[in-house]
């Protein structure tokens, strides 16, 4: 059976975990490090650890270290259920009925009233940086945030997609012309039910590093790490083809963002929309593998744009890769074709990325 935390929490531009699996059986052996400094979902980071390797993941987006943890490091059942029973004995509805009536016309449209309630309550008790078992819940809550609420009932929201958060104007519209109303449901019942199912499958034996930081400060977040690391599976950013941070704002807003769509708030890396910029990135990200990785090691990287070619594409990957002061060979390059991609879900006929480049180093 596929293990049930690989889809904790859905989102746009993710591989599959059978991408990371493939390449840590080809290229690993049990007990080996295996890094990505780009988290994302924690995908590398969930199939290494699975696997018996060891893992040390990296991002600076909130959402995408909140995820990360939960997989890699979570608590045990027990001690969730309990942690979420006393928030809901703590949950005052008149109280945060009112704080409900002052937020935003967004949330008015996007959650019931009661609903609505109960996730400002969660966003301001969880204290999901610093202890394990509310990170967990909150990377519960993410999973079921928004979604297709009309074929689910673990989803909070109005109909919304599950893998990005629309925005607050456009989803006000869509919701008032096809008069959507959001469904009550309660979210104590509902995390109850998700952390339950989630945890029929095995949690990871072992925990993993996991770095709430810009991946350019590795080397120093690195410096006590003993290990060598001998393997890097990740997908930096695409090159212009999306905005992690206004895609995923509203599941922001819930770990203590701004209610509404930012950009630069988070990161300077969210999307590069100028080459001569993003290759400027992809060689930072070779200076910083360059001084973390030990002899030998092996780089694999996924990577796309719907602006340039893929033969130009491994070329400028390959030649930023010398920056990394090491010798670096490329030994093997495929270029793939997305199908059913999920721009298509909520922008038809869009034009995205079509493609994607999987490449292979080797670093000496």
């Amino acid at each position: 059976m596929r293990n049930r935390f690989h889809s904790l929490c859905p989102y746009f531009a993710m591989f599959p975990e059978s991408f990371a699996a493939g390449w840590i059986s080809r290229l690993t052996r049990p007990g080996d490090t295996i890094l990505d400094p780009f988290s994302g979902r924690g995908t590398t980071a969930l199939t290494a650890t699975l696997a018996g390797r060891r893992a040390v993941s990296c991002d600076v987006n909130d959402v995408a270290y909140c995820l990360t943890k939960a997989k890699t490091n979570a608590p045990l059942l027990d001690s969730v259920i309990d942690r979420l029973s006393s928030l809901q004995r703590g949950f005052e509805s008149r109280k945060w009925a009112r704080k409900a009536r002052e937020s935003p016309e967004f949330f008015h449209y996007a959650y019931s009233a009661g609903t609505r309630a109960q996730l400002l309550y969660l966003r301001e008790n969880l204290k999901w940086r610093t202890s394990r078992v509310d990170n967990m819940l909150a990377a519960l809550a993410l999973g079921s945030l928004h979604g297709e609420s009309l074929a689910s009932p673990n989803y909070f929201s109005n109909q919304m997609p599950r893998t990005i958060s629309t925005k607050p104007a456009y989803s006000i519209r869509f919701w008032q012309r096809h008069a959507m109303q959001a469904p009550a449901r309660d979210v104590f019942e509902i995390l109850r039910g998700r952390a339950a199912y989630r945890y029929e499958s095995p949690i990871p034996r072992q925990e993993s590093l996991v770095l709430h930081a810009d991946m350019r400060n590795l080397p120093r977040e690195l410096k006590l790490w003993t290990r060598p690391i001998r393997c890097v599976i990740t997908s930096p950013p695409y090159l212009d083809v999306t905005s992690f941070e206004e895609d995923q704002w509203l599941r922001l807003w819930f770990l203590g963002g701004p209610p509404h769509p930012t950009r630069g708030r988070v990161s300077r890396d969210d999307r590069y929309e100028r080459p001569d910029q993003y290759w400027s990135f992809i060689a930072d990200m070779w200076r910083c593998l360059g001084a973390v990785l030990a002899a030998e090691a092996h780089v694999v990287i996924r990577i796309g744009s719907r602006s340039v070619a893929p033969k130009n594409l491994r070329q400028v990957l390959s030649a930023t890769s010398q920056l990394s002061k090491r010798k670096v060979q490329l030994i093997s390059a495929r270029v793939s074709q997305m199908r059913n991609r999920q721009t298509d879900v909520f922008n038809p006929g869009s034009s995205g990325c079509s493609y994607e480049l999987d490449c292979h180093f080797c670093v000496s």
